[in-house]
C-alpha cells in the first residue's frame, strides 16, 4: 500500500496519499542529449505555470499529504524562482531535493539554496571522461559539472549522482562510478536508458548488447565492493534484458505523481502520450481531485484492470503489471502486459533487433 503521510496543520489527509510529488518546473535545459525522457513535442510545453501557481501547487502538494518535493526539469536551475519555490516547500515542511545538470550553477547559489532549506540535491554525469560526456551533452558541460558538485558538497548538500547507462558509456561504468565517489557523493545511482521521449526516438543507437548488460553487472558488484561504507550504489537494471518487468512509480497512482510544466498532474512523467488518458491539471482541477477521483488516476490502479498473464500472477502486487507506457510504445496498448516480462505474447518485440529510424542520434532541442 502507498506510504501514510502525516496530516497537514489543521487537516486531514484522505488515504491513500501520495508520498512524493515530481515537479517539472521546465523543460528548457542547457543540455543535448539523447537518451532524454522529456517528450519530443517540447514546443507544447512553452507556456509554464508562472510562480504563483507553482507556489500554489507547493501548497495543495502538502495538503494532499505529499512528504517529498522532487524538483527537475529540463533543467530546474532554469527557472529565477527555485530559490522561492524551495523556501516555500521547507516552510511547509516537505522535504526538497533538486534534480540537476549542475551547469546553471552560478557562483554561491548553492549555499543560496540551502539557506532556502534544500535538502538534496541529485547530479547528473554523462560519462568518467570530459570527451563522451560532452559529446552527449552536446556542450563544454563535464567541468562545469565537476564546479557543481563540489560546489553543493561546500554547501553543505547531501549530493546523489545519477548516470544514465547506455551503450556508448557502459565500458566506463566503474571509473564514473569512483569518479562520483571522489565528488563528494554518498549515493551513486546507476540507471539503464529507459525508452521514452528522445531515447525511445533514439533506442538503436543507445540501447546495449546481452553481453554489455551482464558485465555492467560485474561493474556494479565490484564498484560496491571499493566503496563499501564509502557510498550507496543503486543500480537500476536493464529491463528490457531482465525478463521480469519494473515496478513502475512503484505501481500507477500508488507512491507518486508528477506535475508538467503547464500543469498536466500524471501518475508517471511518461503519462500523456498515452491514448485517450485525459490528463487534469493542478491549476483548473487540484491536485486532491487529480489524485483520487481522475479516470487518469484510476484507470490503472490495483489490479482488476490487468489481463492474463498477469491477473494470475503471484507477482502482480510487486511488479504492478510494469509500465503502462512500456506497453503502449511496443504493442499500442496501454493494458497490455509489459512486452519487457519472458512471460508476454509480445516479449519478442523487446528482444528482435531494434531497427534505426535516423543514421545518427538525434539531439534533445528545444525548439
Amino acid at each position: 500500500m502507498p506510504a501514510t503521510a502525516a496530516a497537514p496543520p489543521g487537516g486531514a489527509v484522505r488515504t491513500p496519499a501520495p508520498l512524493g510529488l515530481i515537479a517539472e518546473l521546465t523543460y528548457r535545459c542547457p543540455l543535448q542529449c539523447t537518451y532524454c525522457a522529456n517528450p519530443v513535442e517540447l514546443a507544447r510545453y512553452r507556456a509554464e505555470l508562472d510562480t504563483d501557481q507553482w507556489l500554489a501547487v507547493i501548497d495543495q502538494a502538502r495538503g494532499l499529504g505529499v512528504l517529498q518535493l522532487h524538483l527537475t526539469g529540463g533543467e530546474p536551475l532554469l527557472r529565477r524562482d527555485v530559490t522561492q519555490l524551495i523556501a516555500r516547500a521547507a516552510e511547509s515542511g516537505l522535504y526538497t531535493n533538486l534534480i540537476t545538470s549542475g551547469v546553471p550553477l552560478a557562483a554561491g547559489r548553492a549555499r543560496e539554496l540551502a539557506a532556502a532549506g534544500l535538502d538534496h540535491v541529485q547530479l547528473s554525469l554523462q560519462d568518467a571522461e570530459p570527451r563522451p560526456a560532452d559529446a552527449v551533452a552536446g556542450i563544454a558541460a563535464h567541468d562545469r559539472k565537476l564546479a557543481a558538485a563540489r560546489q553543493f558538497t561546500s554547501a553543505g548538500l547531501p549530493l546523489t549522482v545519477n548516470a544514465v547507462l547506455h551503450r556508448g558509456n557502459l565500458a566506463r561504468l566503474g571509473a564514473l562510478t569512483d569518479r562520483a565517489v571522489e565528488l563528494g557523493a554518498d549515493r551513486v545511482e546507476l540507471a539503464h536508458v529507459q525508452y521514452y521521449g528522445w531515447a525511445r526516438r533514439n533506442r538503436a543507437h543507445l540501447a546495449p548488447g546481452e553481453e554489455q548488460v551482464r558485465q555492467a553487472e560485474r561493474d556494479v558488484a565490484a564498484a560496491r565492493q571499493r566503496h563499501r561504507g564509502r557510498a550507496e550504489i543503486v543500480y537500476v537494471p536493464a529491463d528490457l534484458h531482465g525478463g521480469t518487468v519494473k515496478p513502475c512509480m512503484n505501481g500507477w497512482g500508488r507512491e507518486q505523481l508528477a506535475v508538467t510544466p503547464t500543469g498536466g498532474v500524471l501518475p508517471c512523467l511518461a503519462a500523456a502520450q498515452l491514448p485517450g488518458l485525459e490528463v487534469p491539471n493542478a491549476v483548473t482541477d487540484g491536485l486532491a481531485a487529480s489524485w483520487h477521483d481522475s479516470t487518469a488516476f484510476n484507470r490503472f490502479r490495483g489490479t482488476d484492470w490487468m489481463p492474463e498473464p498477469c491477473r494470475g500472477c503471484a507477482l502482480r502486487e510487486l511488479d504492478h503489471g510494469g509500465c503502462r507506457c512500456q506497453a503502449y510504445q511496443f504493442t499500442g496498448d496501454p493494458a497490455a502486459t509489459d512486452p519487457a516480462c519472458r512471460l508476454s505474447p509480445h516479449h519478442h518485440l523487446v528482444t528482435d533487433p531494434v531497427p534505426a529510424e535516423t543514421a545518427a542520434p538525434v539531439p534533445r532541442r528545444f525548439r
